[in-house]
């Protein structure tokens, strides 16, 4: 019952004002998404972010320009120009190539371990130097540089399976983003929306709270990689 009186509320507060406009919507929506996927054809030459842009052009068009200053208004510049600023960081941080030496060191602790305990290592340190790192960084161009390391750990030289590697990978770098304010998009665009509402929470704050999360989290998808890839050896 009380769900019930909260979704008619919603329905009564958020109904649907302009059904065309919905409609307009929807399909540029599905042009854009269609485009995302059309732009990992070779020879198109298409820019996600130029996509993107121009959906939001045609959503203008499409409105009515009377609303065109409310919308401006409601946009996150501060979430927005947080990222700008973001990524030109990481980009000067690839061109001092940073990044880079943190995946080659990480490759030569792996190297610089026997071979009958190397996966173990090589799963502990991917997923735990990833998900650090993660934590501070875009974890974007740092999972680009770590594929890179990763598919080379897994060639035959080191007798390495690829597989555990890149799940290692994907949970360092994933898991990692919950550490900080920063670690994610989703995360700052979250802060960004609570402070509209009145809830503001400092870099501190969250990281009171996700940083230990972020720790029990990727403690649990180690042990369950060892279990699943060295215990009981599933990618063999």
């Amino acid at each position: 019952d009380h769900f019930r009186e909260n979704l008619r509320l919603l329905s009564d507060k958020y109904h649907i004002r302009n059904r065309a406009l919905l409609v307009k919507s929807g399909l540029v929506l599905g042009a854009v998404i269609l485009l995302f996927f059309a732009q990992t054809i070779p020879g198109l030459q298409l820019s996600l972010g130029w996509i993107a842009i121009l959906g939001a052009i045609t959503l203008l068009l499409l409105a009515d320009l009377d609303e065109l200053e409310g919308v401006i208004a409601r946009v996150e510049w501060p979430t927005l120009i947080f990222f700008g600023a973001l990524f030109v960081v990481m980009e000067a941080l690839s061109e001092l190539k940073l990044l880079l030496y943190i995946g080659e060191q990480t490759e030569a602790w792996i190297r610089s371990v026997p071979p009958e305990s190397r996966l173990i290592v090589a799963i502990c340190i991917i997923v735990w130097v990833s998900a650090v790192a993660s934590s501070f960084v875009d974890n974007i161009p740092l999972a680009t540089v770590m594929v890179k390391i990763v598919t080379g750990l897994g060639s035959e030289e080191l007798g390495l399976s690829l597989t555990p590697l890149v799940y290692a990978l994907a949970f360092g770098s994933c898991l990692g983003g919950n550490g900080t304010l920063i670690g994610a998009s989703a995360n700052v665009v979250c802060a960004g929306v609570a402070e509209q509402h009145g809830y503001k929470f400092t870099f501190m704050d969250f990281f009171r709270v996700g940083f230990p999360v972020m720790l029990i989290t990727t403690s649990i998808s180690t042990g369950w990689l060892l279990i699943c890839h060295v215990l009981l050896q599933w990618d063999d």
